[in-house]
């Protein structure tokens, strides 16, 4: 736990979680694994989360229930509880989630199930085009409905953003290329491979982290080419 670049603090809750979870579960527990911005070297204080990859050998809601009190006492850490048969079976749905615990992880205790996961990238690109077109019918749906309430699309906007952009990160892996974390970085490279307006989702992000502030009619037309860039996006990815 040297290597993580966190503070004394959360190294800390660290370590009680996952003794916590060793004496809760005992000879059920096979691994726990920390995964994301904590070992990425990008976890920002108030804002990130300990994402955390518990494997145990039942994951019934009754053997769950057991770490609720352990789990619900760290408000910062954010807890997946599997079996390493469900990881097998639900790679080829989880694709995105899976690379991405790949792609950054620490163990924190017992084996590493993540090593030798095989991922088919076929399987990534069904994900991607699926998630965006699903994203796409909700945005415009949610769009309709908002009746010009201007904080409510600003609302939709920012956390749109957020999630979509994980999933466009990983479009850039269906074309070969190894994405960035930061996002700026990945903004970056979608204007290069998608020619996404690359003004407008900085702009977006800049508003979103409280740099900028925007008018109503800015959020309006952020939303109107924030939804267009997607749909250009999401009709490439269906034709890789």
């Amino acid at each position: 736990m040297e290597n993580l670049k966190l503070s004394d603090k959360h190294k800390g809750i660290l370590q009680k979680l996952t003794q916590g979870l060793k004496d809760v579960y005992q000879e059920e527990l096979v691994s726990i694994i920390l995964y994301g911005s904590a070992v990425s070297g990008n976890f920002v204080d108030k804002y990130s989360n300990l994402n955390l990859l518990v494997v145990l050998k039942n994951t019934d809601i009754e053997v769950i229930k057991k770490s609720s009190k352990l789990t619900r006492g760290f408000k910062l850490s954010n807890t997946l509880f599997l079996t390493e048969d469900y990881i097998a079976n639900s790679i080829d749905i989880f694709t995105i989630e899976f690379l991405d615990m790949q792609e950054n992880y620490f163990v924190l205790y017992g084996r590493d199930i993540l090593k030798n996961i095989q991922i088919d990238i076929r399987n990534l690109r069904f994900q991607c085009e699926h998630e965006l077109k699903a994203k796409l019918l909700k945005l415009k749906q949610a769009y309709l409905s908002l009746n010009n309430n201007i904080l409510a699309l600003r609302g939709l906007l920012f956390a749109s953003f957020t999630s979509l952009l994980h999933i466009l990160r990983n479009t850039l892996r269906i074309k070969g290329r190894k994405p960035p974390y930061l996002k700026h970085e990945v903004l970056k490279e979608l204007a290069l491979e998608f020619k996404i307006d690359i003004c407008v989702w900085e702009k977006i992000l800049s508003a979103k982290n409280k740099e900028i502030k925007l008018s109503g009619r800015e959020i309006e037309q952020l939303f109107i080419s924030f939804v267009r860039d997607l749909e250009s996006v999401a009709d490439i990815v269906d034709k890789l």
